[in-house]
């Protein structure tokens, strides 16, 4: 099986637990954040749903530089529009990891501020630190944020203390 294959079913898997999280998300408490360091509730969920979309930066694209574009978050109301936005990037991404050329993971990618290099690092270890790991990190902080709301959580990877039969 090629590296594209796999990354897209793990993506296409992990996305459907994060579509079922992310339509709990209440935008009437947006502003809510457990600590004054945190994110806000909406900051972190559209942060979430943003990170699906990674995929094009990341294998299309050899550098992310952010003193060049526009790296504002998407102003997101309510959990539909967030659901519309995570379905979008969905669609997009799963197109990029259907048609990547295989020779394209092993070519070096670099995050960077202008001049200052955070780091170089192959396209196939990216995908896996920033489009699937940093992806799983936010999406558990997002489930703490919920549960400190009383917002019943669904399963990722099976039952939760929420589910009926617990």
């Amino acid at each position: 099986m090629k590296l594209s294959e796999t990354l897209l079913a793990e993506f296409q898997q992990e996305a459907q637990g994060t579509r079922k999280l992310l339509a709990l998300v209440p935008f009437d408490k947006a502003d809510y954040k457990p600590h004054e360091k945190s994110m806000t509730l909406k900051s972190l969920a559209v942060h979430v749903a943003g990170i699906a979309g990674w995929w094009k930066e990341c294998l299309v694209s050899d550098v992310l530089d952010f003193s060049v574009g526009d790296f504002k978050p998407k102003p997101i109301e309510s959990t539909d529009e967030l659901l519309a936005y995570f379905d979008g990037l969905m669609e997009s991404s799963s197109k990029i990891l259907s048609e990547i050329n295989e020779d394209e993971f092993g070519k070096p990618w670099t995050m960077r501020n202008g001049e200052q290099i955070y780091f170089t690092m192959p396209k196939a270890a990216v995908t896996r630190t920033w489009c699937l790991n940093h992806w799983y990190h936010h999406r558990g902080q997002l489930t703490v944020y919920l549960r400190l709301l009383d917002v019943p959580l669904v399963g990722m990877y099976g039952p939760t203390a929420d589910d009926a039969n617990n």
